[in-house]
Formats: structure tokens, C-alpha cells, sequence
């Protein structure tokens, strides 16, 4: 397709701009690695939400909606939905726990909490296997959904497309760092979420889609739209609701959504100015997330139905597309070349921000790993600030290099997202008690990464068959039993492993609870082993804020929930369950405010 003037004028000047405040910031964020990775710690709330909401905006992200919504429905987006309860715990347990450990990644925390070298090679080997190995194949998933859309909207070779996009991202990462991430991130967010709705608005209203009402009647759509699964289907009922809320939201480490809180949200955390801020700047980002985003890209998805109802419909739309790169996420990208000039431009550019967005923050993540917790730690514990920024730099580089030449070889965003999401099944739980539960220690996370990998490595090579023994037509068990068969196998050992192997020592669990004081009977133990050698642990506790916080979680559930389903019924005409859905968020709101005026943390 060719782009009018207009459009290009659009996507250079958001170029121009990112551009600028990378370079504009670049001497502040060069100054020390804490301004590089953490500006250092001066953010505030609002700022660093905004930040989280374009991060997760990513390029694969509406492509990944638009695969779940043309093969499982509206209701198949349960798989992601449920990790609202995840990001809800993080807000109201664990975001003043993060702000008050004071360190500079969250890989950090594993010196703090446990001691002696099983916890120093927990730092560092999380550092690679995050910091490159996770973070490459996450940011391998964003620039593959760039690839399909320059390929299906500019005619882009794969390669032309990861070199054009990835040159401006890492040049403003690499001189801007988190500052420049930041600011860029507000203006990206504006861009992304306008091009997403008047996307959403013109695609609807095409001649061929007819408008809302015949979008929703039409045969293609008609049986997608509902926002639960069909609860005479058993399959679909487990798959995409029960194992999601039941299992999944707890038990499954995902980038982006890490029970107990991790990964570059727990950067942009540990960057707010105080607790208070850094639990603010969450909440306001999951209720973005989950209440205001889904919806312009599920309207796409399901008029997409309607113009390209199946794979053969978009392979002949579009016969450069090679085999290999074919699927249903290429939908999203095929319905945006209906877009006229002007909006073409605007929604290309909120294209190009999401995936600027998402890959400037996992450069930065990935990096202050790197730095912090492999060079700094394993390799010149004496290196200069400037050095740690130099690192910083060429780290930033390198990621992006490894991620583009891996995207080069995927096929599609389910893909991955299945992988990560099996990946790290069964960790989740670790993430959560640790903070509140003395007698986990270093091995129980070391057992629980290792078997976890490697019961999803053995599951996912085809060769070995054991998935198809276990878990085919005929196998064992239901298909639909993989992840909880992992999530049960990964829990049972590091549980027993904590069991069977000592406990951190008393010096290093008094050091994490003085500082952190995180409260519970989890410590009880620990406080009263102290209390015999006169040493008082509670010395400036404020009591146990956790069943408030849990409260606070289940309300701040019901009120994002209501306001998401009672857009989705307002959009599809259903006022019999919408107005009733918007009193609820009403309600749980206002008990919801009662109910932070108690835990809030009190700033002197």
C-alpha cells in the first residue's frame, strides 16, 4: 500500500520527537547508573503509570487479541484478563514492599532476602536468564508483530523492518536511558491509544462491516462476542476461564505481570518517589490496562471476521506473506490498510510507539540487570559510574541485535505467548510467600526455575513425545491439564525442597525483616527466636496492613472489571447489563477508597 504525504509527515515527526528527548536527557541520564536505570528514584506517580500503560502497549499486543478474539472469542481473552489479580496483589501488598527495599533491581532482592552463595548465584544466573535470555525472546515477539505489519501495510521485508524500527528505538534507549523511556513513554501512550480508537471507529463503520449492529449480528461474529466462555462447552469452560483464574494469575511467572511484582514493573516502582507513589503508579496502570485498552482492538478483531473471515481470505489479500509468518494475528495488521490518509498516518505512528515503547523499556530492564547484577556483582564490583553507564549503553545494543535476529526465524504471538506462559508455571507462588513466609530460602527458587524450564523444555520438543503421551487425543490426561500438570510438578518439588535443605540464617532473616518489616504469622518464628536473644523485630511496626490490602485487591477486581464489561455491554447495546455493572464499580469504589485510607503508608 502507498502512503499519502500526510502520513509520512505524521510518522517523522513522532520520530523527531522521540528522538529529541532521548537526546535532550541523555547528559542527566548518563550521570550516575542510578539516573540511567532509576532517574534516580524522583518519579512520580502519575508519570510512571502512563509509562507502565505504554509499555505493555506493544506492537504484538493488538495482533495477540486479535488471534485469541478469531479463534476462542471475545471470552478467550480470560488467558490475560485474570493476571488483573496479580497486578492488584502487586499494587496493595507488595508495590510499598519494593519501594522500601530500596534496591536497585529487583534481582537485588535476592542478596537481601538470602544469603550465602545459593543466593549469589540466584542474582546472577537470573540475570542472564532474564536479563537476555526472557527478555530477548519477549522483545523477539514485539518486533515479530513489527515485521508482519511492515510486511502487510509498507511491503517491508522482514529485514528492512527490524533495521528501520530498531535503529531510532535503541539509539534514544541507549543515550536516553529510564528518564528518556519515560518521558517518551507519555507521548507515546496519547498516539497509541488515539490510533487504536479511531482505528477501532472507522474499521467498524466499513461498508463491508455495516456498523455495530450488523457487526454483532453477523454470522461470523455472532457467536464470538460473548465476554464469558459458554458454560456448556466443559473445555472452553476450564481452558479459558477456570484454569486462568483458579491457577493461572498465581502460579504463572509472565513478563509484564509477575505475581508479588518483578521485571520493569518493579524498575518503575523502585523509581517512584515514595511508597504511596509507587503504589499509585500501579494501580492507576492496571486500570488502564484492563478497563480502558481492551475493547478498540476487539472490535477490530471482530470486524476482521467479517472481511477476512479465515486464513486463506488474508493470504490472498496479501500473496507476498510467506508461509511461515501466516496466521490470525496478521488480521489486525490487514484490517489497518483499509485505513484512510491521515488516520492511516496517526494510527501507524501509534504502531510504531507501542512497539518504541515496549522495546525501549526491556532494553533498559534487561540492561540494569546486566549491569547491576552480572558486571557490577560478578565482574569489576570497583567500576566507575561512568563505566556502569558505558555497559549500560552496549548492553542496550547488544539485546536489540539478539531479539531482531530471533524474531527473523518466529512464526506468531501465541505462540510465544503459550511458551512464556508454561515457562515460568508453577514460580509464581515462590514470588508471593517469599516476602511473608521465613522458611522459603534460595534453593526453593533455584529448584522451582530449574524443574519449571525443564518440564516445559521436555513438553515442547515434539520429538521426545511426551506431551502426546501425556496429554494427546489418547493420552493420560486431558489437553487441557498441561498447565496445571506443571504448575502441581513445580510446586511439589520446591516445596519439598524447602523442606529438605536448611533454612537462611538467622542474621540474614532478622537484616530482611528490620528493613522491610513485612509483618505476618509467616515470621513468627523468626520474631520470637529474636525476642529470646532481646532483640526486638517489630521495633516501629505499624501492624500487619496484608488482609487490608487482600480486601482492597478483591475490590479493586470488582471495580475493574465492572467498568471493562460494562464498556464491552454499552458498546454491544446491552443496557440490561450495563447500568447494573457500572453501579457495582460505583459501589466497590467507594468501599474501595475506605478501605486505602488503611493502608496507605504515612509519609513523615
Amino acid at each position: 500500500m502507498e502512503l499519502a504525504i500526510l502520513d509520512w509527515l505524521i510518522i517523522f515527526l513522532f520520530f523527531v520527537i522521540s528522538l529529541g528527548i532521548g537526546i535532550y536527557v541523555s547528559k542527566s541520564s548518563g550521570q550516575s547508573a542510578n539516573e540511567f536505570f532509576l532517574s534516580g528514584r524522583s518519579m512520580p506517580w502519575w508519570l510512571l503509570g502512563l509509562s507502565m500503560v505504554a509499555t505493555t502497549f506493544s506492537t504484538d499486543t493488538p495482533n495477540l487479541v486479535t488471534d485469541i478474539v478469531r479463534t476462542n472469542g471475545v471470552s478467550g481473552n480470560w488467558v490475560w484478563w485474570a493476571f488483573l489479580i496479580t497486578g492488584l496483589l502487586t499494587v496493595f501488598v507488595y508495590a510499598k514492599l519494593w519501594r522500601k527495599s530500596n534496591v536497585n533491581t529487583d534481582l537485588e532482592f535476592y542478596e537481601l532476602r538470602y544469603g550465602g552463595k545459593p543466593a549469589s548465584f540466584l542474582r546472577k544466573f537470573r540475570a542472564i536468564y532474564l536479563g537476555i535470555i526472557f527478555n530477548v525472546i519477549t522483545m523477539s515477539a514485539v518486533t515479530l508483530a513489527a515485521i508482519k505489519i511492515g510486511g502487510i501495510m509498507l511491503g517491508l521485508e522482514p529485514w528492512e523492518t527490524v533495521i528501520t524500527a530498531g535503529l531510532v528505538t535503541v539509539t534514544f534507549s541507549a543515550i536516553g536511558g529510564f528518564k528518556g523511556v519515560v518521558y517518551t513513554d507519555v507521548i507515546l501512550f496519547f498516539v497509541a491509544m488515539g490510533g487504536a480508537i479511531g482505528a477501532a471507529y472507522y474499521l467498524v463503520n466499513l461498508p463491508e462491516v455495516g456498523g455495530m449492529q450488523a457487526l454483532l449480528t453477523h454470522e461470523n461474529v455472532v457467536d464470538k462476542i460473548s465476554i464469558l466462555p459458554n458454560f456448556g462447552n466443559r473445555e472452553a469452560l476450564i481452558t479459558l476461564l477456570i484454569i486462568p483464574l483458579a491457577v493461572q494469575w498465581w502460579s504463572s511467572w509472565y513478563p509484564g505481570a509477575e505475581p508479588g511484582g518483578g521485571g520493569y514493573i518493579a524498575q518503575r516502582m523502585l523509581a517512584a518517589k515514595d511508597e504511596n507513589h509507587a503504589i499509585g503508579a500501579t494501580f492507576f496502570f492496571n486500570i488502564m490496562h484492563y478497563a480502558l485498552r481492551p475493547w478498540p482492538w476487539i472490535l477490530v478483531a471482530l470486524a476482521s471476521l467479517v472481511v477476512f473471515p479465515d486464513l486463506e481470505s488474508i493470504q490472498a489479500a496479501f500473496p507476498k506473506i510467506t508461509a511461515d509468518k501466516l496466521g490470525h494475528d496478521l488480521a489486525y495488521p490487514a484490517m489497518l490498510t483499509k485505513l484512510p490518509t491521515g488516520l492511516l498516518g496517526l494510527v501507524l505512528a501509534s504502531l510504531i510507539s507501542a512497539y518504541m515503547s515496549t522495546i525501549s523499556t526491556q532494553l533498559n530492564w534487561g540492561s540494569s540487570y546486566i549491569v547491576y547484577d552480572f558486571y557490577k556483582r560478578q565482574i569489576n564490583p570497583e567500576a566507575s559510574q561512568k563505566r556502569l553507564v558505558a555497559v549500560g549503553r552496549l548492553s542496550t545494543v547488544l539485546l536489540m541485535v539478539l531479539s531482531t535476529l530471533l524474531a527473523l526465524l518466529l512464526q506468531n504471538a501465541m505462540q510465544l505467548f503459550n511458551l512464556l506462559l508454561v515457562f515460568g508455571a508453577g514460580t509464581g507462588l515462590i514470588f508471593i510467600l517469599r516476602w511473608f513466609w521465613w522458611r522459603i530460602n534460595a534453593w526453593s527458587e533455584i529448584a522451582a526455575m530449574v524443574v519449571s524450564g525443564l518440564i516445559s523444555l521436555l513438553l515442547a520438543i515434539p520429538s521426545f513425545g511426551i506431551k502426546e503421551a501425556l496429554f494427546g487425543i489418547e493420552g493420560v490426561f486431558p489437553p487441557w491439564a498441561e498447565f496445571p500438570f506443571v504448575v502441581f510438578v513445580t510446586t511439589s518439588i520446591w516445596l519439598l525442597t524447602t523442606y529438605f535443605t536448611p533454612s537462611e540464617s538467622k542474621e540474614v532473616l532478622r537484616s530482611f525483616y528490620t528493613k522491610i518489616q513485612p509483618g505476618g504469622p509467616g515470621w513468627k518464628k523468626v520474631i520470637d527466636d529474636a525476642q529470646k536473644d532481646e532483640i526486638d523485630l517489630t521495633k516501629g511496626e505499624k501492624g500487619w496492613t496484608v488482609p487490608s490490602g487482600i480486601v482492597a485487591m478483591l475490590l479493586g477486581c470488582l471495580l475493574i472489571y465492572s467498568i471493562m464489561f460494562a464498556t464491552g455491554y454499552f458498546i454491544y447495546g446491552d443496557y440490561q447489563f450495563a447500568f447494573p455493572l457500572f453501579g457495582i464499580a460505583l459501589v466497590s469504589a467507594f468501599f474501595l477508597v475506605k478501605t486505602w485510607k488503611k493502608i496507605r503508608v504515612r509519609i513523615l
